[in-house]
């Protein structure tokens, strides 16, 4: 579960007034760090506006945001919280994504910390598989200032075809520990199930979408392993 003093700002991200909006400068989409607060408490975020995505051939135009939101909600399903809070709303570009900002420590990255944050990453790898993450770079993964590993940019998630491009190929073909098959079993009762995450989801994935989640979240629990490496290209470049 997300840390308590995460948690709290859960409201402030959805209804707090945003202000002093600056461009990131990198990425091939427009992102922006923005300023959340109200009289009594504020934060940073990364605010990702629909309108300053580039169109993709592959992913349909305009959806990645909701993407990023749709990850939120699995990490969560699964009673992962690896993804910081996210949420949709208005900002001052459009509608978009918003996710709160983690402070990460100096030069953080899979590849310094995943010796020492094996369960974490195992997590990471099962979600990234489960989601048909595109992008996991090694930036993707960072260490925060209180050692807690978080993922972050998954606007390039669900598609129906097979797209898994990750730098987390240590755990290929290993056994899936018995506490990851367990989370997939209960999130696979959930996809199913009449609830809020149910209810939710067809509003940000088409229904082939959510039908390809339900197959690998299936795959992974009759196999009881992490996949392996396909015939394609299977790591993201740049690898950062």
């Amino acid at each position: 579960m997300a840390e308590p003093e995460v948690t709290r700002l859960i409201p402030l991200l959805e209804t707090g007034d945003i202000t002093n909006c600056q461009i990131m400068p990198w990425g091939s989409n427009y992102t922006f760090i923005v300023t959340i607060g109200n009289k009594k408490m504020r934060c940073q975020a990364v605010y990702k506006p629909r309108r300053g995505e580039t169109p993709l051939w592959d992913f349909p135009a305009g959806t990645l945001y909701m993407r990023e939101y749709a990850s939120y909600l699995v990490s969560e399903a699964l009673g992962w919280s690896f993804i910081p809070p996210t949420t949709i709303r208005e900002g001052p570009h459009g509608i978009g994504s918003l996710q709160l900002y983690v402070e990460a420590k100096p030069n953080s990255d899979y590849f310094s910390f995943r010796a020492d944050h094996t369960t974490e990453l195992m997590r990471i790898a099962a979600f990234d598989y489960l989601a048909n993450n595109a992008d996991r770079k090694a930036g993707h993964c960072v260490l925060g200032a209180n050692g807690k590993v978080w993922g972050i940019d998954h606007g390039l998630t669900f598609h129906v075809v097979p797209k898994l491009r990750t730098v987390i190929w240590d755990f290929a073909e290993q056994p899936l520990p018995e506490e990851i098959t367990a989370d997939l079993k209960a999130f696979r009762e959930k996809l199913a199930g009449e609830n809020e995450f149910a209810e939710q989801l067809p509003k940000l994935l088409s229904r082939d979408e959510i039908a390809a989640l339900r197959r690998r979240a299936e795959t992974l629990i009759q196999s009881g392993k992490f996949p392996a490496m396909g015939p394609g290209r299977n790591v993201p470049w740049p690898l950062y």
